[in-house]
């Protein structure tokens, strides 16, 4: 009875272990599509004729304004985005502590002069006495010390006047040209300070770029040289001529500043659009550089890397360290070598290990 009872129970345990195989025969096998990729070799070229920095338009003509006088803003007759002439009034501060100093240096001329004209008269007069022996050589000397002390003092209250006039510029801001008024910091009833900015405008009729090129790349830059300007926000590119180059980079970390004159054209640009500016680079490359685009990048913090296939068709990022740019291409010093196979685009998302097929 016990011998009937084992056999089934043997026959039992055999069927499962059996099943249990099987079940995991058919997990081992791995039939799943591989995310559809493209895929390009790295470019290795040994020649570029430009090089590629970025920069910032600004307008050749601009002016901050701001006064010597402190006092309170009376007027500010124009908003942000007006067009001003040249001499048209800006800003106006309170001055009439300077109109009370006006009147006291007026006063003080009218003193002065009426003393000077006492003391020219009384000269002449002992001038001529003194020719006609009336009049001794010592009285001539004390009416001459006279007329220029008088004349001395008349001098000195008319600069006084020459100073105030000068002060009063400082209590009505004019534009210095005609212009667009880009900036202003104070309103009516504000308190303007000496030093303080108080509106800013530029003339939109001429604008210049501001690029900083790497030490490497400065020595091939010369001034007259004709170059293209790419504005990233409008895509249109405006040709320019190279006209400063700046030979120290002790304030701009290691890059020199270059300035180029944009020509006139008929696209929309404004003060502080980012550019970017492509030089002719007459000296030829002679190693040979690895580009590949700049949409293969994968970013990661402060590093940058691209998926490569590896044997099993598996994505693999690896990375890389980075050079120079050139357009929409960027150089890689290290990490991928001339010719090697890298992952363009995928139709999902894409990570270490995971499967792909290549279209």
């Amino acid at each position: 009875m016990i011998r009937k009872i084992y056999l089934p129970l043997i026959v039992i345990t055999t069927l499962l272990l059996n099943s249990c195989g099987g079940d995991n025969q058919k997990n081992n096998t791995d039939d799943t599509e591989g995310i559809p990729v493209t895929v390009s070799q790295a470019d290795a070229n040994g020649e570029h004729g430009f090089l590629t920095v970025s920069g910032k338009i600004k307008a050749k003509n601009t002016a901050d304004l701001s006064t010597k006088m402190m006092g309170f803003v009376e007027r500010v007759p124009v908003r942000v985005g007006e067009k001003v002439r040249k001499g048209q009034l800006l800003v106006k501060i309170n001055n009439a502590d300077l109109q009370a100093r006006k009147a006291q240096v007026d006063a003080s001329i009218t003193e002065a002069r009426a003393a000077f004209d006492n003391a020219e008269k009384d000269y002449q007069r002992f001038k001529n006495l003194f020719t006609d022996q009336s009049a001794s050589q010592k009285e001539l000397d004390d009416m001459t010390t006279r007329y220029e002390m008088a004349k001395a003092r008349l001098e000195a209250a008319e600069q006084m006047k020459n100073e105030i006039d000068a002060q009063f510029a400082y209590t009505n801001i004019t534009a210095p040209f005609s212009g667009v008024v880009t900036h202003k910091t104070v309103e009516k009833g504000d308190m303007a300070n000496p030093g303080q900015l108080l509106i800013s405008i530029e003339n939109p009729e001429g604008f210049e770029v501001i690029a900083m090129v790497p030490e490497t790349e400065i020595s091939q830059i010369k001034n007259a040289t004709r170059v293209q300007v790419m504005v990233k926000s409008l895509k249109e590119k405006i040709s320019g001529v190279v006209t400063e180059i700046s030979t120290s980079a002790r304030n701009t970390g290691g890059q020199y500043l270059v300035k180029i004159d944009l020509d006139a054209s008929e696209t929309p640009i404004l003060s502080g659009m980012f550019a970017t500016v492509v030089f002719p680079v007459e000296k030829k490359v002679n190693a040979q550089m690895v580009l590949i685009p700049k949409s293969a990048i994968v970013d990661r913090g402060q590093l940058s890397g691209v998926y490569t296939v590896s044997q099993s068709q598996t994505a693999i990022l690896r990375w890389l360290r980075l050079g120079r740019t050139f357009g929409d291409q960027v150089e890689v010093l290290s990490g991928l070598n001339p010719n090697e196979t890298y992952i363009v685009s995928a139709e999902g998302k894409l990570y270490n290990g995971v499967k792909v097929t290549v279209k």
